[in-house]
């Protein structure tokens, strides 16, 4: 696991190590004063030894290059500004699985739908999902009936009495 800090102190923490013990301190009290393992202070000394203070400099960490360039990027949202029908969907209806399809097909990068959310989510894409209707529905019909029946239908509730004790 890497230590806290930045490169830099983690850097001057290393060559501090190296001073200590070449001003004859044990490697072992070196590394309870610093906190690390012995065995991590004298994998500094030899290193310091063999490359001298370059053996010490911070490496690069970058991480994992990402998935999508900038322009891959934005084709992909720009797909998003579209319907999904135009895509080949049956719906117009964007999930998180049909955009981690069609990023596969297109681009040939797979991506796992619950990452896609989260990314999708960062970039202000919203997961949207209609409203469910019946296909029989008539407004006009409900208006009608909560005019008419709603208010023959409920019930008034009696006004209580306060009771005395």
């Amino acid at each position: 696991m890497r230590s806290k800090g930045t490169a830099a102190e983690l850097e001057a923490r290393r060559l501090l190590a190296v001073q200590r013990v070449g001003e004859g301190w044990a490697q072992k009290d070196v590394a309870e004063f610093l906190g690390v393992h012995p065995v991590t202070v004298r994998k500094w000394v030899a290193r310091h030894r063999a490359a001298g203070a370059n053996g010490l400099k911070a490496k690069p960490t970058p991480g994992r290059p990402r998935f999508l360039s900038d322009e891959q990027e934005r084709k992909v949202l720009g797909w998003l500004d579209e319907p999904p029908t135009e895509h080949g969907f049956d719906t117009d209806l964007w999930t998180a699985r049909r955009v981690a399809e069609l990023i596969h097909k297109r681009l040939g990068v797979r991506f796992h739908p619950n990452y896609l959310r989260e990314w999708l989510s960062r970039r202000n894409f919203t997961p949207q999902k209609p409203a469910r209707r019946a296909r029989q529905r008539d407004p006009a019909a409900i208006a009608r009936w909560v005019a008419e029946d709603w208010p023959r239908i409920q019930k008034r509730r009696p006004r209580s009495t306060p009771t005395s004790s």
